[in-house]
């Protein structure tokens, strides 16, 4: 018998940002199954069927109230600019503990930017790890001393309870729910269609000095660009500076810059990310799966996805095989299923590669 999507519901609270309400439609709307099938099913609620004001200069009609959230298998609440004793105290209102109350246990919870703050408030975080705006991270940390924050980081995944920075990371952590759910063709597919990046690493930072390179500035685009043709092969810091006719620490400190994490973390990220790609949509053995990537030996592979991802290889494959790359689409999944992995911190590359 064919399961129904996935059931998202996004919380649409006063003065949210139009943006980060429409990235959970987006992102999760573009995720199909083979045949073309919606693997997501995504609806609005408020705290009252009815217009809810947005901090730009128009209202939007939400049609359904908090009711709403008790059918959710998942729950986002977008950033809003409007928490009044939620942002201020650090407490619930009485009208927004009514609607959190609907929500089932189980139920996975996402927040984006300061959607963090209801999440918090409520006691979602507490002794979990967590993120938001990198502004708000000292604020958030002092109001809510029981959860673990990490102002660094795009996004974190504590396997139920998910957390994302400011505005486009919201896009990022999205996505990595549609690959933790359905795996990275889905997932890049999702991405393609809405003309973005398909992954960004969780533990990338937040903020970089130069996240738009200044006129005439050399960046250093063509040196990543020529090391994914090559990450099947030895890289070295030396060879990557060269392709944008650098000193090795002009540019090792101009890739943190732009990137906002060393040249070994990108490439060990993009390893695993052909790693996982392999895993899921081929049968080629873990030496084979180790070589392709780039990590040389299936002890090498074994111990980076490992740290990445929180499973082994095999685990990995196991997972995508038994749900058919579609982990946890159906309505009732609960936490969404397949394989839940902490934000990787980006282990550094083998000796003899980049560092």
């Amino acid at each position: 018998m064919e399961s129904s999507p996935h059931r998202v519901v996004v919380l649409a609270l006063p003065g949210l940002l139009p943006f980060e309400l429409g990235i959970p439609h987006r992102i999760f709307g573009r995720a199909k199954d083979g045949a073309g099938r919606p693997l997501y099913e995504i609806l609005t609620c408020g705290l009252a069927p009815g217009p809810v004001p947005t901090d730009a200069d128009f209202d939007i009609h939400v049609a359904q109230g908090p009711e709403l959230l008790a059918t959710a298998d998942t729950v986002v609440v977008p950033a809003s600019y409007e928490l009044g004793p939620v942002h201020e105290e650090g407490r619930l209102t009485d009208e927004l503990t009514a609607a959190l109350a609907h929500i089932r246990p189980g139920t996975r919870l996402v927040s984006i930017c300061t959607g963090g703050y209801v999440l918090a408030a409520a006691g979602y975080l507490d002794g979990r790890r967590a993120t938001t705006h990198w502004a708000s991270a000292a604020h958030f940390q002092q109001l809510f001393p029981a959860v673990k924050v990490d102002p660094d980081v795009l996004y974190t995944d504590d396997g139920d309870v998910l957390t994302s920075a400011g505005v486009a990371a919201g896009i990022d952590l999205c996505l990595h729910i549609v690959r933790r759910d359905h795996g990275a063709a889905v997932a890049n597919e999702a991405a393609r269609r809405t003309v973005v990046p398909p992954h960004r690493e969780g533990g990338q930072a937040q903020f970089v000095d130069r996240p738009v390179p200044e006129p005439q500035l050399a960046t250093t685009t063509a040196a990543r660009a020529w090391v994914l043709d090559r990450l099947h092969e030895p890289l070295r810091l030396t060879d990557m500076a060269r392709q944008e006719a650098m000193s090795v620490r002009t540019f090792t400190r101009r890739f943190r810059e732009e990137a906002g994490i060393s040249p070994g973390q990108w490439i060990t990220g993009r390893r695993v990310e052909r790693a996982r790609r392999l895993l899921e949509q081929t049968e080629l053995s873990m030496e084979q799966v180790a070589r392709e990537s780039g990590f040389g030996t299936a002890q090498s592979l074994r111990k980076h996805v490992q740290a990445a991802l929180g499973v082994s290889p095999t685990a990995y494959r196991r997972t995508f095989r038994a749900t058919g790359g579609t982990g946890g689409g159906g309505s009732g999944g609960g936490s969404g299923g397949g394989v839940t992995p902490p934000s990787p911190d980006g282990p550094s590359v083998d000796a003899g590669s980049v560092h």
